[in-house]
């Protein structure tokens, strides 16, 4: 009988010692979510035709270096967890205007009507070198200045549009703007086809589309702008673009901004103070 209830005895204590562990284990686990809600899901916004620097690759993965700047920025900034989402450079601005997104990374270059609705970071990223681009068998088109009477194609709302825009305006250039789209109507291939006589983008860009689609371009000229590039927040993100900035320089001191530029875009287009 004795026997009995020591065994007895044992198994209760048993039993409470793991009730207790696995009362522990709750514990933790509840801790570990409510950090967890602690860090802020923070939507970027970012295009999928855009060579070297958004795009999807050959395994179908997003890459690019704004997207692996990105991707570095978050690794730096635990308190928030950074998620991609892609659409058409078109579809950006009204998304990060409708909360859509958090903030856009699309190399995005300074103009009076964003700074009016938004917010830049404080720290650029790279330079944006803006070239006028022809197809390689196009020897007529020196200069913008060649481009009069002539059908050049942007993406509307770029950077690249609201510069040619602006110029055909204040020059009287003549130049027919024509925006561009997807599939045959795309860039590419309108200058390839001889629909578009030129259009206005970076040596980086067209080096990669000659890679990687044989598209046959050539920049032209010297550059029209070297604007510096950033990240687009709403008005309100003032807290998440000082984490931003600060998480920039460092990555900018180590050198890691550097390599990505000279990996994606062909050379060292970043900019350091």
């Amino acid at each position: 009988m004795k026997k009995k209830l020591i065994m007895v005895i044992t198994i209760l204590s048993a039993l409470l010692i793991s009730a207790c562990g696995t009362q522990e284990t709750s514990n933790s686990s509840s801790s570990a979510k409510a950090g967890d809600k602690k860090v802020q899901k923070i939507i970027v916004g970012t295009g999928t035709q855009f060579p070297n620097v958004c795009f999807i690759d050959k395994d179908g993965k997003l890459t690019g270096y704004d997207v692996e700047l990105v991707r570095k920025i978050d690794e730096k900034l635990p308190e928030y967890e950074f998620e991609f989402k892609t659409m058409e450079f078109s579809n950006l601005l009204l998304s990060l205007e409708t909360n859509k997104i958090d903030f856009v990374a699309h190399q995005m270059e300074v103009n009076e009507e964003r700074q009016e609705k938004f917010l830049f970071n404080k720290e650029p990223y790279n330079i944006f070198p803006l070239h006028v681009t022809v197809h390689k068998d196009n020897n007529d088109i020196q200069s913008i200045k060649d481009l009069k009477g002539k059908k050049a194609i942007v993406s509307a709302t770029s950077n690249s549009a609201v510069f040619l825009e602006k110029y055909n305006k204040e020059n009287n250039a003549g130049i027919e703007i024509v925006y561009a789209g997807n599939g045959p109507d795309s860039t590419i291939n309108q200058l390839k086809t001889g629909r578009a006589d030129a259009t206005i983008t970076t040596p980086f860009s067209v080096d990669f589309s000659n890679d990687a689609v044989d598209a046959q371009q050539k920049v032209v000229g010297e550059p029209l702008l070297n604007s510096k590039v950033f990240f687009l927040l709403r008005k309100d993100e003032t807290p998440l673009q000082k984490r931003i900035d600060e998480a920039l320089v460092e990555l900018k001191e180590e050198g890691v901004v550097s390599e990505l530029s000279k990996k994606w875009l062909g050379a060292d287009y970043t900019v350091n103070f």
